[in-house]
């Protein structure tokens, strides 16, 4: 049985891209800044694999990396978590999702307000951690869910845990998702519970999120089709909306995710284990918590050893990134970024540098040969690492 596995560091970046001025993004470089702004950060195993080496990074190279390491262009005109996902797994879609800008208009906020029964506040681009202290006190005492955009195909709805229940929230975003559809769809709704009280509201680990299927097939599908396992670990299941996924585990931060990630890889299976760790994106790059994001970056870095020890003969393991979110650029969005790519496995190359790659859909090709198959417009770099 083979056994690929893929680990999104949500929103790692190592560097602008070449049109990062046209997104607003000139000199985005996360994890370079968060080395020069938090360090010094002790990741020696991400290092060990090569983390350091990749083309366009001013830090220490390991003189002897023992895994093949590179970057990935983002083919897409975006820098948002769908688009960058989908990519990873070959799917570059023609059209892009709809963004909204500085508000949703008028006829969607009446025709959500109608369909869920209850008015809305918000509807203005903000931060989700502080809307919900600007607002929380009126959505306490009214019930109306708080409506947010940012940069991205989002609508985003916050609701207080106990003034409306999760289930009714997680049904309230449903009936958006129904919503925006059509010429309005957006990538996805988030729904966004919050707890706490006056001055101290905060988000709790029951997000969810509400996706259209992609608009074409993924190597996810291509391996379902062919009878492989294809498990789903964090939102990954929900951005994907389960086409091709075979099993889902559905972990709300990096610790659960990483915890199983290590319980899948210690049983049997034969085909992609596919992670995502959100806590990199969610808790830090768009709090812009430098700081915090290199402590997320050792937790990790600390688990990493044991992910390493189960990766048996034959197994490949590719760690990357979805986009950027540097937190020392100004706002709180994404950032458009070439992605990491680290490859490890005992039958692959050590030290074996993969340069700059045209898109991440390179990954799915790769993974799809692993599998003896043939997928997406990407560009398959087994054979480059294949062999000592």
């Amino acid at each position: 049985m083979a056994r690929a596995i893929i680990i999104v560091l949500d929103s790692l970046g190592v560097g602008a891209l070449p049109d990062a001025e046209k997104f607003g993004d000139a000199g985005a470089n996360t994890l370079q800044h968060i080395v020069e702004t938090a360090g010094p950060v002790h990741i020696p195993h991400l290092r060990k694999l090569g983390l350091f080496n990749i083309d366009g990074l001013s830090l220490h190279r390991e003189e002897n990396p023992t895994g093949c390491y590179g970057r990935c262009m983002e083919k897409a005109n975006a820098k948002d978590t769908t688009n960058g996902h989908y990519e990873i797994t070959g799917l570059i879609p023609e059209r892009p999702f709809q963004v909204f800008g500085d508000s949703f208009p008028p006829r969607i906020i009446q025709a959500l307000e109608k369909k869920i029964g209850r008015g809305v506040i918000g509807n203005y681009p903000a931060s989700g951690t502080e809307i919900i202290q600007v607002l929380g006190d009126e959505h306490v005492r009214t019930g109306s869910p708080i409506v947010y955009l940012s940069a991205d195909s989002l609508m985003q709805i916050a609701m207080h845990e106990s003034v409306i229940p999760l289930e009714q929230q997680y049904k309230i975003c449903r009936i958006a998702r129904e919503l925006m559809s059509g010429d309005d769809a957006v990538a996805r709704i988030i729904c966004r519970p919050f707890t706490g009280e006056k001055g101290n509201y905060y988000r709790t680990e029951n997000r969810r999120d509400f996706a259209v299927d992609p608009p074409g097939d993924t190597v996810l599908t291509l391996l379902e089709s062919k009878g492989k396992d294809v498990i789903a670990i964090g939102k990954i299941e929900d951005i994907f909306n389960r086409r091709g996924v075979t099993k889902a585990d559905h972990t709300g931060n990096n610790r659960d995710g990483t915890e199983s990630a290590i319980k899948f890889l210690r049983q049997d299976f034969d085909g992609l284990l596919f992670v995502n760790l959100v806590d990199f994106d969610m808790l830090y790059g768009h709090r812009r918590n430098a700081e915090g994001y290199a402590k997320a970056l050792e937790a990790f870095d600390e688990r990493l050893p044991e992910i390493l020890a189960l990766i048996g003969k034959g197994d490949l393991l590719i760690l990357t990134a979805d986009h950027g979110c540097d937190p020392t650029a100004p706002g709180t969005d994404h950032t458009r970024e070439y992605t990491p790519v680290l490859i490890f496995g005992k039958d692959f190359k050590q030290g074996y540098n993969l340069e700059t790659r045209t898109s991440m859909a390179d990954i799915a090709a790769t993974t799809a040969e692993f599998f003896g198959y043939e997928f997406g417009p990407g560009r398959s770099f087994l054979s480059a690492i294949k062999g000592n």
